[in-house]
């Protein structure tokens, strides 16, 4: 039942990188409580970027970026990203090559997301570096190199970024551009889990199940793996619900089973509903109202963080984006 994890890691890292950063800009919906504030603010802002300011161009353009006191608008965030990267802004060039890559904006290309990603990655950037390995691992933009990858995978999981550790601990479970090392995709996933990267912890969770570079403990493999479901990554949830239903590391539980596969299976995994429709076999009618009670009152998508985690479709196979 359990499998391995697949990673939408390039929109989901910037994705989460670009929300997460710090802006003087406010959304557009605050905009009514604090009218003059804003124009002042965004004006200011404008000024100072036309004038030159590296920094304000880079705020500028990652306003236009999200639409946070501006119409959202890709081509004007390309626009000062610009203006900001040729003057070594490494956030910036971060944002170019986020551009390039997804085509938002610009034309997409590749070579150009890997020569921003690159000028970006060389001054530390780490999400750069996660980036620019993938493309290196996937040959788009620059000639596929495993051995590239792995070089800037490390690079950028050496500064805590989760989703180059995921990525590495992934090259190192297939033997991909490194050696295969079972304790280093455990040594990856923890660290990458303890910060509170669902996805990680659920692949923490399966090797604990599998004993796979680690001893197997069902109960660990509970604790990661409900700590990823109440993130709402619904690969979890559908693991987590397998555990109550085999008694595995949890009390044997087919009310909580079913709740949890309900949850997973609302979210799109299809390993859910089969196996919703499968469990309610082994149920007493009694256990049937209970849990499609609590299934539809508990509001299990309220624990969820907001954070777009990668369709069940995406999470199966391998840890790697999609080719």
């Amino acid at each position: 039942m359990f499998r391995l994890r697949g990673l939408l890691v390039i929109t989901l890292v910037t994705s989460a990188w670009f929300n997460g950063s710090a802006t003087i800009c406010k959304p557009q919906d605050n905009d009514a409580a604090h009218p003059k504030s804003e124009e002042v603010d965004l004006d200011s802002l404008r000024r100072r970027a036309s004038a030159g300011d590296t920094q304000a161009a880079y705020r500028l353009g990652r306003c236009y970026m999200l639409g946070t006191g501006v119409s959202q608008d890709y081509a004007e965030a390309a626009k000062w990203y610009q203006k900001a990267a040729a003057s070594g802004s490494s956030d910036a060039q971060f944002a170019l090559g986020f551009l390039f890559e997804h085509g938002k904006g610009v034309a997409q290309e590749y070579k150009q997301a890997a020569f921003y990603y690159m000028a970006a990655a060389k001054q530390g950037h780490a999400t750069a570096q996660n980036n620019l390995a993938s493309l290196y691992e996937h040959g788009q933009g620059v000639p596929q190199s495993l051995a590239q990858a792995a070089y800037w995978y490390q690079l950028a999981a050496d500064q805590g970024e989760v989703v180059a550790q995921c990525n590495l601990a992934t090259l190192y479970f297939t033997g991909r551009g490194v050696p295969q090392d079972a304790s280093q995709v455990v040594r990856w996933f923890r660290g990458a889990a303890q910060r509170g990267y669902a996805p990680a912890q659920a692949n923490l969770g399966w090797l604990y199940y599998t004993g796979t570079g680690i001893a197997a403990d069902y109960a660990e493999a509970a604790k990661w793996t409900r700590l990823a479901a109440e993130q709402g990554y619904a690969p979890a949830e559908t693991d987590l619900a397998y555990l109550y239903e085999q008694g595995r590391g949890l009390p044997l539980d087919y009310v909580n089973a079913y709740v949890w596969y309900w949850a997973a299976s609302a979210a799109g995994d299809k390993r859910a509903a089969a196996k919703l429709k499968e469990i309610v076999h082994r149920m007493t009618p009694r256990q049937i109202i209970v849990a499609t009670n609590r299934a539809e009152t508990t509001q299990l998508r309220a624990w969820h963080s907001g954070t777009e985690w990668p369709s069940a479709e995406a999470a199966e196979g391998t840890f790697s984006r999609p080719h």
